[in-house]
């Protein structure tokens, strides 16, 4: 029964699968929401394409009538108006083709634009998606190293005091030593609380980036890597990264796809070219009267057959300021899309020389700290000695071991963020 129990309540609560970056960036291009919105919008940019094209197929269709008049009408034999009631169908085709409209022709051109704006929005929901997952997986990252560093320096000093009190027991060391080393260990235990919050917090917030519900995910390191930084003595450097960004080149696409728009409200003052052919016939009957001469159904759709063929031409004279109107707006939305264009220029230059920046300096930060880390190491040693010796008071030893602690935290953290810049800076160097 135990075991029955057990099997259920761990099929009840499955493991936790185990991410990497690589693993959360790659579920969160696929799952988010935004992404899917996107992707939604190139779908159904290419049916608008299809749409457009279909403009310049001609338009058919066919109808049906059945009618009864009463009272005066006319006569189909005679032609002559009679009071006269009768049944009246009719069979008609008709096809109807816009021959020569040139906005027909722009707008398969802007529907064409449309989706290829709407394509590199698409990259840009994913790069926005992947910076905002790599931020929030290293923010967990240093969290929880953070947490862990609380946990050792709490379980050490749990260890410290036992020793301290034994040591107190046999006359070694004062009494007040127990009691300093549990004032901080207070101290140690309320930065725990934090740390944990902040640590939960931290991995709602990576949770809510990848696009998973439920707390079934661990987030954990790669194995080390390389450091390597990117090719920043290159003067265009932040110019190629400029022009590859997606962000970039949509606005690009949009601003030659307002310039479409204002061809497209040009194309009103433009003449138009229509032809259309229609075919019918029709059966007329009178009713009530048995003894009128009445020609059977199939001779009269025969001979009241009927077919017309039409050419329009349409110029526009005077259309209520409409057009003019359609064109001043596009040339403004135009000017807007330019600004748009200065808009994105400005932040995408911040975000690349703010990342650039933020590499070099955790990077020479982590130099100075891994070169500095072995000395730290030694003086840590070496002070315990003396603590195990007796020449070091309780208090002093549980300055230095934070100390040392500390650094170890350090090393990981300023890693870490030289690791979170160097792949905030493939996703804009992928470009699309």
């Amino acid at each position: 029964m135990k075991n029955f129990i057990f099997i259920f309540f761990v099929g009840l609560f499955p493991a936790q699968q185990s991410w990497n970056l690589q693993q959360s960036l790659e579920y969160a291009t696929t799952h988010h929401p935004s992404i899917k919105q996107a992707t939604v919008t190139v779908a159904k940019n290419e049916r608008l394409i299809t749409a457009s094209k279909g403009m310049l197929l001609p338009s058919a269709e066919a109808g049906v009538k059945h009618n009864y008049s009463f009272g005066s009408s006319i006569n189909q034999s005679s032609n002559q108006r009679e009071a006269l009631n009768t049944q009246y169908d009719e069979l008609n085709v008709r096809a109807d083709w816009e021959l020569f409209n040139w906005k027909n022709f722009l707008n398969i051109s802007l529907s064409k634009l449309n989706k290829e704006t709407s394509t590199y929005r698409l990259k840009q929901a994913q790069n926005d998606v992947k910076l905002n997952v790599i931020q929030m997986f290293f923010t967990y990252q240093n969290s929880r190293s953070w947490l862990n560093v609380l946990e050792t320096q709490i379980s050490g000093i749990e260890d410290q005091i036992k020793r301290t009190e034994k040591e107190v027991e046999i006359g070694n060391r004062p009494k007040s030593d127990v009691y300093d080393i549990k004032a901080n260990l207070g101290t140690l235990q309320e930065q725990w609380v934090s740390a944990k919050n902040q640590r939960d917090l931290a991995k709602i917030n990576l949770l809510n980036a990848v696009a998973v519900t439920s707390d079934s995910i661990d987030f954990v390191m790669d194995d080390e890597k390389t450091l390597v930084g990117s090719e920043f003595q290159d003067p265009d450097f932040t110019k190629k990264l400029l022009e590859k960004n997606p962000a970039y080149q949509s606005v690009m696409a949009d601003i030659v796809a307002m310039r479409k728009k204002e061809e497209v409200a040009r194309s009103g003052y433009l003449p138009t070219l229509n032809g259309s052919y229609s075919w019918s016939s029709f059966y007329n009957k009178a009713l009530g009267k048995n003894d009128a001469p009445t020609v059977s159904f199939s001779d009269q759709f025969s001979q009241n057959k009927n077919q017309s063929l039409a050419f329009g031409l349409n110029i526009p004279i005077f259309n209520k300021l409409q057009v003019k109107t359609n064109v001043e707006i596009a040339k403004l939305n135009t000017i807007n899309s330019n600004l748009d264009k200065e808009l994105v220029i400005n932040n995408l230059t911040q975000t690349i020389n703010s990342i650039k920046a933020q590499f070099l300096n955790a990077q020479e930060k982590y130099q100075l700290l891994d070169a500095n880390f072995e000395n730290q190491k030694l003086s840590f040693q070496k002070s315990e000695e003396k603590y195990r010796e007796g020449l070091m008071d309780a208090y002093t030893f549980f300055v230095v071991r934070n100390g040392w602690l500390q650094a170890n935290y350090n090393l990981i953290s300023s890693k870490n963020e030289v690791m979170q810049q160097t792949e905030l800076l493939k996703v804009l160097e992928s470009g699309l």
